[in-house]
């Protein structure tokens, strides 16, 4: 046994560093199948709005003296459902979370700057720490294990219908306008409870990638859901433990590993499978009419 060795187990035996290793494979869970959600409506401009408006609620929580984070979830999920009606565009949504991003931040700077709250505090919180997460971080994360996985297999069909064509979707029966709030929300609270697991800046890596790569591996949406949860678990466990063996920060590491694994997996030769989602240039086929969209089959 080598002294790297040996000390990388004496490191997992510390609880902070348990409780670390344990949010983490929550986290693999739930949130890839989050970035699902995000690759599939096309909604990436959503999580840099809604690490501004993170930022705005921690810095009420250290204004008003409530605990940061949990005002950052608070805020987090409010400005997602307060978008949703803005969101039957990708045009509307992306002007909106355009204004989002910089009312959130100026509001953030301008309470830091009139409440004389030292501004570090709260941006530190961005960059993460996750060898200081909390009982109440693992249980946000924990929430968000069970829920979001849940929401897919409970309305995996609805799901499907929506992320494959918005429209096919609402002439299938769908309730597109609450699914889609209630997307948004769940996209906006994961955004929120990875910050003190990655930083706000390095969230990509417990969602958005591992969806990426997840996208390239499989052919309907379960399989791509699967696909992403099981790279999340991969990435997050030897990324967690390669930073503890090098000594070095894990939000980083988690972000390039799971760089590399979109890229390796972009290596692999093109494959005769069927896209399950509908290019914005084809009009899908309507319901009950031959040939049927791939993406809502299972």
């Amino acid at each position: 046994m080598t002294l790297a060795t040996a000390d990388l187990g004496l490191m997992l035996q510390l609880v902070p560093v348990q409780r670390a290793a344990f949010a983490l494979l929550l986290a693999a869970v739930g949130l890839p199948i989050v970035g699902v959600v995000i690759v599939g409506l096309d909604i990436m401009p959503v999580r840099f709005a809604m690490m501004h408006v993170a930022l705005l609620g921690i810095a009420v929580g250290l204004l008003t003296g409530l605990d940061p984070m949990l005002c950052a979830l608070v805020a987090c999920a409010l400005a997602g459902a307060g978008v949703a009606p803005l969101a039957r565009t990708p045009d509307g949504l992306s002007g909106a979370m355009g204004l989002l991003m910089s009312m959130a931040i100026a509001a953030a700077l301008l309470v830091l700057s009139v409440a004389g709250v030292n501004a570090s505090g709260a941006f530190a919180l961005l960059w993460g720490s996750i060898l200081s997460v909390t009982t109440a971080d693992i249980v946000v994360v924990a929430v968000l294990a069970v829920v979001v996985p849940a929401l897919f297999l409970w309305r995996r069909r609805d799901l499907a219908l929506l992320l494959y064509d918005r429209e096919l979707a609402q002439c299938s029966g769908v309730r597109v306008g609450g699914l889609t709030v209630v997307l948004l929300v769940l996209v906006a609270v994961a955004v929120a409870g990875a910050i003190k697991l990655t930083g706000a800046l390095l969230v990509d890596a417990l969602t958005l990638l591992p969806a990426l790569a997840a996208r390239r591996l499989g052919n309907r949406l379960t399989t791509i859901a699967l696909w992403a949860v099981a790279i999340g678990v991969v990435v997050n466990t030897t990324g967690f433990l390669l930073a503890l063996w090098l000594d070095w920060p894990p939000g980083p590491v988690l972000v390039l590993l799971a760089g590399a694994v979109v890229l390796a997996v972009h290596l692999i030769p093109e494959r005769s499978i069927t896209s399950w989602r509908a290019p914005a240039s084809v009009s899908p086929t309507p319901p009950g009419t031959s040939p049927a969209p791939p993406g809502p089959s299972h």
